[in-house]
Formats: C-alpha cells, sequence, structure tokens
C-alpha cells in the first residue's frame, strides 16, 4: 500500500469522524454513532498499514478514545429507547444539499428491518411518485431485508388514472425484487409519517416531497438527490419498543 493511499485513508477517516464529534455535540447521537463506526474502521486500517512504532501508539489511542465515546453513544441510545424517551431533530435549511433519502435514512435502516409504512397524501403527482420510487430504491440497496412496504397515501381526484397505473407499475416492480406493496388510500390523511419495524418512527414535515425542482434535465443534482437543492422542513426521529401497524390507525 503506497504512502498516498494511507494518507487517503487518514484524510478519510478525519472528515468521518469530525463529522462524528460534530453530530455528536448536536445530540444527533444515533447519526454520530454511524459516524463513528465508519471513522473507527478507516483509522483500524490506516493502523494496519502503518509501520512507524510512534504512529501505531498514536492510532491505537484514537481508535480507543472514539470506541469508547461510541460505546458510551450506544449505552445512552439503548436507554432512551427503553424508557420510550428517544427523540432527535434535524432542521434542512432552504436550499440546503446532501439530503438525499439514503443520507438521511441510513443511520436508522438495520439488518432486521423487513417492514415499513409510509404515510404521506402527497403521493400523487409524477415527481411526487418518482420520490416514492426513490425511496424503494433506496430500501432495495440498503442493507437491510425489506419485504413488504405499506403505502398509505391520497387518490389523486384530477387524474387518477396516472397515480393509479404509476403504483401499479411501482407493485409489479417490487416484486420481482421480492417485495410486497401494500397500497391503501384515504380520503382524510394529512399526517406524514414513516416507520420501520426496528422501531424507529420518521416524521418529516414535507414527507417524502422535501425536494426542489431541479433547474434543468442537464443540471447537476437532477440525478443524484445528494446534490439536489432541498425546501425547508423539520425531520423528528423517534423510537418505540411497538411499533404501529397501519390497520391499528385507520
Amino acid at each position: 500500500m503506497t504512502q498516498n493511499h494511507v494518507t487517503g485513508m487518514e484524510a478519510s477517516a478525519v472528515s468521518v469522524l469530525k463529522r462524528a464529534v460534530e453530530l455528536d455535540q448536536g445530540a444527533r447521537f444515533q447519526e454520530s454513532l454511524v459516524c463513528y463506526q465508519e471513522g473507527i474502521q478507516l483509522l483500524m486500517d490506516v493502523l494496519k498499514a502503518v509501520k512507524d512504532d510512534p504512529k501505531k501508539v498514536h492510532y491505537r489511542g484514537k481508535i480507543k478514545g472514539y470506541m469508547e465515546r461510541a460505546e458510551q453513544i450506544k449505552v445512552h441510545v439503548n436507554q432512551l429507547k427503553e424508557d420510550g424517551k428517544y427523540h432527535e431533530q434535524i432542521k434542512i435549511s432552504e436550499d440546503a444539499t446532501g439530503y438525499s433519502y439514503g443520507m438521511l435514512f441510513k443511520p436508522y435502516i438495520t439488518s432486521a428491518l423487513s417492514e415499513v409504512w409510509v404515510e404521506d397524501p402527497y403521493i400523487r403527482h409524477i415527481h411526487q411518485l418518482y420520490n416514492f420510487l426513490r425511496f424503494c430504491e433506496m430500501l432495495l440497496k440498503a442493507n437491510c431485508q425489506v419485504k413488504t412496504i405499506h403505502l398509505l397515501t391520497s387518490q389523486d381526484e384530477v387524474d387518477s388514472g396516472q397515480q393509479t397505473t404509476a403504483l401499479a407499475e411501482v407493485k409489479q416492480s417490487l416484486q420481482a425484487h421480492g417485495v410486497s406493496l401494500d397500497l391503501q388510500y384515504s380520503s382524510t390523511i394529512h399526517d406524514r409519517e414513516i416507520r420501520f419495524d426496528n422501531g424507529w418512527i420518521i416524521k418529516i414535515g414535507r414527507g417524502l416531497d422535501y425536494f426542489k425542482k431541479s433547474k434543468g434535465r442537464f443540471s447537476v443534482g437532477y440525478c443524484d438527490y445528494d446534490l439536489r437543492q432541498c425546501h425547508e422542513t423539520t425531520v423528528d426521529i423517534f423510537h418505540t419498543k411497538h411499533t404501529k401497524k397501519l390497520g391499528d390507525l385507520m
């Protein structure tokens, strides 16, 4: 392994761990824990590559400190979950970038995740239907075993044909990947909420529709939602030991 490669890994570790500390200080503990874990792994890779003994001692000390903090956070988060008091809040500012579905939901997706409930009254228009499809794609790529996605939305009173056809196509496509889409409509739904069967509940003020329209089909951010500007909105994350089913709320 070249020195440039080691230097690159070290820079990546520093960047990730700096973000972990920022999230930690902002009380965004679950997100910080993910960053700590990623940063620690990068530092361990650096430790394996360096030959200088003083540097090895330095990296071992750093790794030990970050591991201890990660363990403290894990204990704290687990206690909050047990007490039913876990709550984080993320404020997405106007025109902010870096909030794709993958980035936003990744800290709350675990290998145990198998069932997801989406309540969003505005999965109607083309861009909103594509938002839901992108969310489904994100779940398929994530480190989990999702088998069922429930969608509760309102029916488009102007062009229900387009909505029905699009969601039927999404359902058929998901089936090809071994995932079932349970679709239900409600004329009274107004809340926006996403629930995972591992206990996480994510409430987004604007639902899945928090991205701004791209400036053009060939503008940066058109394909990569991490680069797409956002509308201002608030994300509240909770954890409950008993995730409610759709049927319990209808």
